[in-house]
């Protein structure tokens, strides 16, 4: 029987090696959704902008939440929501489809010379494509209403690598254990609608209970919003401290998922 190795350079290996292969299905999976449709990727600028109108007025107009004591910019709302959906987005994209992710490749399965394990990171670099695009329709947004933005968000990049590590991890994790247990999709599209209105997407971290407040941040989307909102808004660079645990945090969690994935897979042609 084939042995599959957990060790985390395998992880980096194989990520590297076919980085071909997960560029090209990517691209794939990116035109093939809007594939037919008339106006194609625009959808993906169309969804963003949508959502954002929706939630704005839901949340600052009904609700009247705001981010700043005093404030009744309905433009400030819209722009500091933004960062924290694209955030939450990108997360529940990705876990949502995981438990999928090998039961709609079947056919992938029976090649022994396909590897399994980029398919997790196909479906991120998807969510990141289209992630990448609503930050494109936030940084328009914010020269036309306030002009230039501040000189941090050029570390967007690195504020999300932690969540993209912890991302990739779960869903490793949920793509091995759905083939074997086949309510993982339904339960994690109710883990991820709870685990919205957990987060400070539509409200800012001092509005929920201070005695509870703890609790949000034990959220692992919680970290990346605020951080997410640091460098595109606010201007602030991101507490060291807590980027260096919790890109250990997502680092350890990615080799997790992935030696999950590796000792399971054995097991997948048996059971589909």
């Amino acid at each position: 029987m084939q042995e599959f190795s957990i060790s985390p350079l395998k992880m980096l290996g194989d990520l590297w090696r076919n980085r071909g292969l997960i560029r090209a299905l990517v691209h794939r999976e990116v035109v093939g959704r809007y594939r037919g449709s008339v106006l194609g990727l625009f959808w993906s600028f169309f969804n963003p902008i949508l959502m954002l109108i929706i939630y704005t007025l839901v949340f600052s107009v009904v609700f009247k939440m705001r981010w700043n004591v005093g404030s009744d910019s309905k433009t400030e709302f819209a722009m500091v929501l933004f960062p924290g959906l694209i955030v939450f987005t990108l997360f529940s994209e990705c876990l949502n489809r995981a438990p999928s992710l090998i039961l709609s490749n079947v056919n992938y399965v029976k090649k022994v010379v396909f590897p399994l394990e980029i398919l997790p990171s196909v479906a991120l670099g998807s969510a990141i494509f289209h992630g990448a695009v609503s930050m494109c329709v936030w940084f328009i947004a914010y020269l036309f209403l306030f002009g230039m933005p501040h000189l941090t968000v050029v570390l967007i990049p690195l504020v999300l690598l932690p969540l993209l590590l912890f991302i990739l991890g779960v869903s490793w994790f949920l793509a091995s254990l759905g083939v074997y247990l086949r309510d993982v999709a339904q339960f994690m599209g109710m883990i991820t609608t709870i685990l919205m209105f957990l987060s400070p997407i539509f409200y800012p971290v001092n509005a929920f209970p201070e005695k509870y407040r703890g609790l949000l941040f034990l959220n692992p989307i919680t970290p990346a919003i605020e951080q997410a909102r640091d460098v595109l808004f606010w201007g602030k660079v991101p507490d060291s401290s807590m980027y260096l645990i919790y890109l250990l945090g997502g680092a350890l969690v990615a080799w997790c998922g992935f030696a999950w994935f590796q000792k399971t897979r054995r097991g997948f042609a048996d059971v589909l």
